[in-house]
């Protein structure tokens, strides 16, 4: 479980393509060894396992169900990945509940200026879009965000100077991917009231 506060970021290093998924290797500064061999690690909001690590290089299994929910099919060396360890007992969560389950890509339709903040515009699929709710909040590349407004094919979030200096969310521009974790209360609440 994580709360989607980014301190920490990846770089991509290599790719191994399998049959059945991709091994992604991150180069990283965020303190981890040996002993945390199995922990989940958010990337880019996908939990992933990590299943070795030498020195600042750790390696993640990404499997083909991971791989069809998320932006990792068009990831390339260099790209910068947004990382955060799972919650501890008795920490502070700033942001909100996440499980680093991807739902499914949004695309950036267009970036807008405001003042020192950045609004982003998002086109999604619309069997997510019935889920958003104007306020509620949402996961995007990991990173915990608010639905500012929902619009006919997506929606927008206001992004502050401080979360774009900490996230990958200062290098996206138009027609890029990124991944989308719904709220999970939103999809609850959905499925709740579709079966009353």
């Amino acid at each position: 479980m994580f709360n989607g506060i980014i301190f920490n970021q990846g770089t991509v290093k290599k790719i191994l393509k399998r049959k059945s998924g991709i091994n992604l290797f991150l180069e990283s500064n965020i303190k981890l060894n040996n002993q945390d061999l199995g922990i989940s690690v958010s990337c880019d909001g996908a939990c992933l396992t990590l299943t070795s690590i030498r020195n600042k290089l750790m390696e993640f299994y990404l499997s083909n169900e991971t791989i069809k929910r998320s932006k990792f099919k068009n990831s390339k060396i260099g790209d910068k990945i947004n990382l955060e360890l799972p919650l501890k007992h008795g920490q502070r969560v700033s942001g909100h509940i996440c499980q680093g389950h991807v739902d499914t890509i949004a695309t950036i339709n267009k970036i807008i200026k405001e003042d020192k903040s950045l609004i982003y515009d998002f086109k999604i699929n619309k069997n997510f879009k019935k889920y958003l709710v104007a306020k509620a909040s949402i996961l995007i590349n990991g990173a915990s965000l608010t639905i500012s407004k929902i619009t006919k094919i997506g929606f927008q979030t206001w992004i502050i100077p401080h979360t774009l200096k900490l996230t990958n969310l200062c290098q996206v521009k138009k027609g890029d991917f990124v991944n989308i974790e719904i709220d999970i209360l939103s999809k609850y609440a959905k499925k709740y009231f579709n079966e009353k």
